[in-house]
């Protein structure tokens, strides 16, 4: 099967979840015997932090302007059996309307569900035309549940199904611990305010509670005036590579969803399954869902307020191990992107045998 993809990028991580996403969704799919091509543009802000240059076992197209590369596009596509715009895509408008002119399955991958529907209720949203989603085959969404009847009610989705977050078990696995990251709980995660509540009440108030213990924090964007606190220690944007060490040495690390996430649940995000996939033992916040991905206390643990994070750090590095060991066990049984790219098949085959079907999957 021929694919191609219209994305926001692949080839820098810096302070987005898609690129990390496609990069393990793009090479199970060619491992799988697929054929890829993701079109990305150029943009100064990603290419000053790019740390993938190309996709192995698949082309990876830059351009500077849609009209440069929309001719080698239209050839690309003249022989894909599907062809994926997504959200934030800089082109996604001119993508949809080159796809109406092509014979691919149209789809739609909806990365950020709950930020598009937010956005609905105050304005316009960049990737999306007048018609919203009714134009395309079939629309995948990052996130189920409630959210799956919204993409079809309010933008017109004909057949609306989830297609989650996943994991590369080869990239984020177990490491050696490093000194450099050793802490009693971390936090990885690009600065975003609307996470701010739930990491002061998760990992700032516990931090001023226990001074005696190592917080540390890694990612970009922290604005100068973060309430940094003595025991709190950071280390500015990580590449991929490095994440597995940093899992890796701390005895917790933290998860906390985007608000809007939060509030439609049924939304892991990737950072999620690429920590247990190390057998770091994870404290989250609670999103409705979260079970269905994790066993609460089992294989996830889960945090209300301080109290529960300060009261999760006094547990024995046996009882943290054993939560690490089980989560990670989960993921490679569930959550991994060859599992993903097994549903993607079966997705795409299904809206191709389906071209008339309405309503939602969960």
């Amino acid at each position: 099967m021929k694919l191609v993809i219209f994305g926001l990028t692949i080839s820098s991580s810096w302070g987005n979840g898609h690129a990390t996403l496609w990069r393990a969704l793009c090479r199970a799919l060619a491992a799988r015997g697929h054929d890829v091509t993701f079109f990305e543009q150029d943009r100064p802000y990603y290419a000053a932090h790019r740390d993938l240059h190309e996709m192995p076992g698949g082309r990876l197209v830059f351009y500077a302007a849609w009209e440069q590369v929309r001719p080698i596009a239209a050839r690309e596509l003249a022989d894909a059996d599907a062809a994926i715009v997504t959200s934030y895509c800089a082109d996604a408008l001119a993508a949809a309307e080159l796809l109406g002119e092509a014979n691919a399955l149209r789809v739609f991958y909806d990365l950020d569900t709950p930020v598009t529907l937010d956005a609905l209720q105050t304005g316009r949203v960049d990737y999306l035309g007048p018609n919203g989603l009714a134009g395309y085959d079939l629309v995948l969404s990052y996130t189920g549940g409630s959210a799956l009847d919204e993409l079809h009610t309010r933008l017109g989705a004909r057949h609306v199904a989830p297609l989650y977050g996943s994991v590369d078990p080869d990239v984020h696995r177990p490491a050696t611990p490093h000194a450099r990251f050793f802490a009693d709980l971390s936090y990885l995660g690009t600065y975003a305010a609307d996470r701010q509540g739930t990491l002061e009440a998760l990992f700032i108030e516990p931090a001023r509670c226990a001074r005696h213990r190592r917080f540390l924090i890694g990612g970009a964007q922290y604005p100068t005036d973060f309430p940094w606190q003595p025991n709190i220690f950071f280390v500015q944007h990580l590449e991929p590579a490095q994440h597995p060490a940093f899992f890796s040495s701390s005895r917790l690390t933290l998860n906390v969803t985007r608000r809007a996430m939060k509030a439609m649940g049924y939304c892991p995000s990737g950072r999620l399954f690429e920590a247990a996939a190390c057998g770091a033992p994870v404290v989250s916040d609670w999103w409705e869902g979260l079970d269905q991905f994790f066993h609460p206390e089992k294989e996830i643990f889960v945090a209300r307020g301080p109290e529960d994070v300060l009261r999760l750090l006094d547990l024995s590095d046996a009882e943290l191990t054993f939560a690490g060991r089980s989560a990670r066990a989960r993921v490679l049984a569930e959550h991994t992107a060859t599992h993903r790219a097994a549903e993607l098949e079966q997705l795409l085959d299904e809206a191709r045998h389906a071209p008339q079907f309405a309503g939602t999957e969960r």
